[in-house]
């Protein structure tokens, strides 16, 4: 018993001895003692962190300066948490109940549409190997089966609104449906493409420097077939022949209407300018002056313009006994393009020697001028289509011929060059529209077809295709609606081209069937 006391005493001795040999713990065993978490403090950490799900603030170090414990420590302690009057220490954030925000809604997101697109992405490299009429089929196939499925959302974060039961009726819907705007965009117009109707015509000339075919105000189509002339009446269908040349060498080159459309001028071979009273089926002039073949004429008033294989062009006063009283001598070859503005104050002539001449009359008096106002030779061809605009005054349209193929416009009041469109084909007539701001080409080589244009931007409204030789001239109808063609192959096409526009043509009618004011005088 004394023995175990003995040892009990030693070994106490032995345990205070090495306390004071040690002395007191490190700085930094006393720090590392500190951050060591306790078993059962780790696990309640733990089990806090698992249902709360906030991320730990990593633990900060103490500055060396700062006392180990007390308020300006940052080591966390039981003397830490000591509550300083007046100071407000941060709010934890709290855990949304609902989800993370940014968590799409699962029940209304389409996995299994995500993943064919990722498929067919990640497929489209083989499909690029098929042809185009396969790909074609694909698609077709894929919009039948899927629909506008594949143009539907992937993910979506919140569920689609609630669909209003049926029957239900809301006013505010209603209000808003009606009071939506109408579209500013005006979808192109639909051009026939078959036309109207197809009229033989037989041994007409293959000449592109002739002008063979006019349509009058009267509704009469007028058209040179080798050395006669027949009127076709539009209204009626009634053909008639309305003269024979007596020579069967000659032929007729130009055929012009008058203006008020009870005269035709003549143009023919020998050099002759014949004057038709077509009510009578007589010859009432013969104006004999060129000495060459006439194949272009154009009216001004009482003033008949011709151009001749001689390159000159002579103005005949039908009025009186002596016709001939002007020459205008600038072109160097054939003259085979001739037209008056419409207000008289141009004369215009496109010749063989790739020229487009432009002519100034004043206040309509007869051309004296031997030189023309404006000459321009932009040009690579003979220039024989000539159109003036009816919806700006002075502009003129011009078509070159196969070595050219441009169609140009010019402003005659000033000179200015203002565009011009390369057509790829041989350029043989030009007509404006009255009712729309178009214009129409006829073409020969190499596609012989009828272009529309949309002025002034010059984008292609239409092509009229059907003749199988060059488009050698064109007329269009007195109420614009209808164009006429002559092709090498014999046939005459009437195309439905600028038909009226149906709201246009009823605002017109109503405005005249508006009645005018009358005004009675006063009688006192």
């Amino acid at each position: 018993m004394a023995q175990f006391n003995l040892e009990n005493e030693i070994s106490n001795i032995l345990r205070m001895d090495g306390a004071l040999t040690r002395g007191p713990a490190m700085r930094w065993q006393r720090k590392q003692s500190e951050t060591e978490p306790r078993p059962s403090q780790s696990m309640d950490n733990l089990n806090v962190s698992q249902g709360t799900k906030t991320p730990r603030k990593p633990l900060s170090k103490s500055s060396p300066n700062t006392p180990e414990h007390g308020l300006g420590s940052k080591t966390p302690g039981s003397q830490s948490k000591r509550k300083t009057p007046g100071a407000k220490l941060p709010k934890t954030p709290k855990t949304p109940s609902g989800g993370d925000r940014f968590i799409p809604n699962r029940a209304t997101t389409q996995f299994d549409l995500g993943h064919f697109k990722l498929m067919k992405r990640n497929s489209q490299e083989n499909t690029e190997v098929l042809s185009p009429a396969k790909q074609e089929y694909q698609r077709v196939m894929e919009e039948n089966l899927n629909g506008d499925l594949l143009s539907n959302k992937i993910i979506s974060y919140k569920a689609k609104a609630p669909q209003a039961p049926e029957g239900y009726h809301s006013e505010l819907k209603v209000l808003y449906s009606t009071s939506k705007c109408k579209s500013s965009s005006k979808k192109n117009r639909q051009v026939p493409q078959v036309p109207e109707r197809i009229l033989d015509a037989p041994d007409i000339l293959d000449d592109y420097y002739l002008n063979l075919l006019d349509w009058s105000v009267n509704n009469h189509l007028a058209v040179a077939l080798g050395s006669s002339v027949y009127l076709w009446n539009a209204g009626s269908g009634e053909i008639s022949q309305l003269l024979q040349m007596d020579n069967p060498e000659d032929y007729v080159g130009a055929v012009s209407w008058i203006k008020e459309g009870n005269y035709l001028a003549v143009g023919t071979s020998c050099g002759e300018v014949q004057l038709w009273d077509v009510g009578q089926q007589k010859r009432i002039r013969n104006m004999t002056s060129h000495a060459a073949r006439v194949g272009a004429l154009s009216w001004n008033s009482y003033i008949l313009s011709s151009g001749s294989r001689s390159g000159f062009i002579h103005h005949h006063d039908v009025r009186v006994p002596d016709h001939h009283v002007a020459t205008l001598g600038s072109h160097t070859q054939e003259v085979c393009g001739l037209k008056w503005s419409p207000d008289g104050k141009y004369l215009a002539s496109g010749g063989n020697d790739n020229i487009l001449n432009i002519w100034s009359s004043r206040d309509r008096a007869p051309l004296t001028d031997v030189r023309p106002l404006y000459s321009f030779s932009r040009h690579q061809a003979a220039v024989k289509a000539l159109a003036w605009s009816p919806w700006e005054a002075g502009v003129l349209a011009s078509g070159g011929g196969t070595a050219d193929r441009q169609i140009c416009f010019w402003n005659c009041n000033t000179g200015a060059f203002l565009n011009s469109v390369d057509t790829k084909s041989q350029v043989c007539s030009l007509l404006w529209s009255k009712e729309y701001r178009e214009l129409v080409s006829s073409h020969g080589y190499a596609q012989n077809q009828l272009i529309v244009w949309k002025y002034p931007t010059m984008n292609k409204v239409t092509e009229l295709t059907g003749h199988t030789a060059r488009v050698l001239h064109m007329a269009m109808s007195p109420d614009g609606s209808t164009v006429v063609s002559a092709g090498a192959d014999e046939t005459l096409r009437l195309w439905k081209c600028f038909a009226a526009d149906q709201q246009k043509k009823t605002q017109k009618s109503a405005s005249k069937s508006k009645p005018s004011a009358i005004f009675r005088p006063m009688i006192r």
